[in-house]
């Protein structure tokens, strides 16, 4: 009587899955950030190095690409928070570098209105997830640099957040308009003691 013959190992496949699936996420924020959210899904699947057959089993729709990005990009800018204040020379440093990659991150989510069609809730639900998972980070960053006394305008951490999103809204539509340059301004101005307004 012979052996069975092992069942196949099901975790290199699920493991070719996640990368897969990591490496579309990856794609598609570049593509989104150079192209917009409108680029076709071909360029996000090549960038990827995926069929476009790859891609639409794990995103069905280009909405559900889009708000997968928006998530996953939530993600690493909450968890890129801590890691910053741990590696950066200072806090402020973390702080600008955290800001910049929050600049990347904005730099995806344009459009993101246009290609959603999911419900309202949902929409507000990613809202609010921005919210929550991203105002205590830069909280965080915030009391680190006034404990060492290089942060001193008294601003909230939404505040900021705030403010670096209205200077990247019309970043795209203006090749003269310096996006970085602004928000590295605008952070800079956070070591200076503010005017009574």
């Amino acid at each position: 009587m012979t052996a069975a013959a092992p069942e196949p190992d099901s975790r290199p496949r699920r493991r070719d899955v996640e990368r897969n699936q990591e490496a579309l996420l990856t794609a598609a924020a570049t593509v989104f950030a150079s192209s917009g959210v409108d680029a076709p899904v071909r360029e996000v699947a090549a960038a990827a190095g995926v069929g476009v057959a790859t891609l639409y089993r794990h995103f069905p729709t280009r909405s559900d690409l889009v708000v997968a990005v928006y998530r996953h990009q939530i993600d690493e800018c909450a968890e890129a928070g801590p890691d910053l204040l741990a590696t950066s020379p200072t806090p402020f440093a973390a702080i600008l570098s955290w800001v910049h990659l929050f600049v990347d991150f904005l730099g995806t989510k344009h459009g993101l209105g246009r290609v959603w069609d999911g419900d309202a809730a949902e929409f507000t639900a990613l809202h609010v997830l921005f919210v929550t998972r991203l105002v205590p980070v830069v909280s965080d960053l915030l009391d680190a640099a006034r404990a060492s006394g290089e942060v001193v305008a008294p601003t909230s951490a939404y505040q900021l957040i705030r403010a670096v999103g209205d200077l990247v809204a019309y970043a795209p539509n203006d090749p003269d308009y310096d996006v970085r340059q602004m928000v590295t301004l605008l952070v800079t101005g956070l070591r200076q003691p503010q005017p009574a307004v």
